[in-house]
């Protein structure tokens, strides 16, 4: 058979029908998935009874919260981590080739954005699974809008070097880029070395280099400010310390 199919050959060369992996996001923080998800994204999750996810746990949560449509301890919920050996990934979309659909669940937000779950995407495309985004919340693109810096060219890096020399020339060169390509630069950091980040963005940025903190995006906490560098140096800092945070500058 054609693997391309949304069909499989079994042993007897009959065609069997595979199911479909749907990209399930979820709350960015403790906000009730009805506040964020539309209801058709709530009912495909509530049908499902296969997940991959990040973590089971954390899963699980999302899942009483809908509420799921089966019970928790009948729904099947495999992880995908860094700590996932890449040759098991096949057996993460066996529900699929068997005919169920399957969830995929990131840790936060939407799947496969800034996680594990890309590689089981390029996986099920490679072996004809029909892969289906879900619409739900993105840090990223949430704290784009919100920023006010050029939405038309813009690159998402993820996490910068956590050693303070490496990290301020890796600004360094992010802003010097944006500068020449006028380009906004999103990235990331674990929320306990939030403040460091920041503070080397203080440091070696351009007093006119735009730049924009977006904590807590969808919760009760949000802060989305955007400062020239210059203004960000002269007024008391947010505490976004251990709280989730998107930075974007723009030189």
């Amino acid at each position: 058979c054609d693997a391309k199919t949304s069909r499989r050959c079994s042993h007897d060369g009959s065609r069997m029908k595979v199911g479909r992996l749907y990209l399930v996001p979820v709350p960015l923080g403790q906000a009730a998935p009805a506040a964020v998800l539309p209801a058709a994204v709530l009912g495909c999750a509530r049908r499902l009874r296969y997940f991959v996810a990040e973590n089971a746990k954390a899963a699980r949560v999302f899942l009483k919260a809908l509420p799921a449509d089966t019970p928790l301890q009948q729904i099947s919920v495999n992880e995908l981590n860094q700590h996932t050996p890449a040759g098991t990934l096949a057996q993460l979309l066996a529900p699929v080739l068997a005919g169920n659909d399957l969830g995929l669940i990131s840790e936060a937000g939407c799947p496969a954005i800034a996680d594990p779950g890309a590689d089981l995407v390029a996986l099920a495309h490679g072996m004809g699974v029909k892969v289906v985004p879900l619409v739900g919340p993105s840090s990223i693109i949430l704290a784009l809008m919100a920023s006010g810096l050029n939405g038309q060219s813009f690159t998402f890096h993820g996490y910068l070097p956590s050693e303070a020399g490496a990290r301020e020339q890796r600004l360094r060169d992010l802003e010097k880029e944006s500068r020449q390509q006028r380009r906004t630069q999103i990235f990331i950091e674990t929320p306990y070395r939030n403040r460091q980040l920041l503070a080397s963005l203080l440091a070696v940025c351009a007093p006119t280099t735009r730049l924009c903190i977006a904590t807590d995006l969808t919760m009760a906490g949000e802060l989305v400010c955007t400062r020239a560098v210059a203004e960000w140096r002269r007024q008391t800092l947010p505490e976004i310390s251990r709280r989730p945070t998107v930075f974007l500058l723009h030189a």
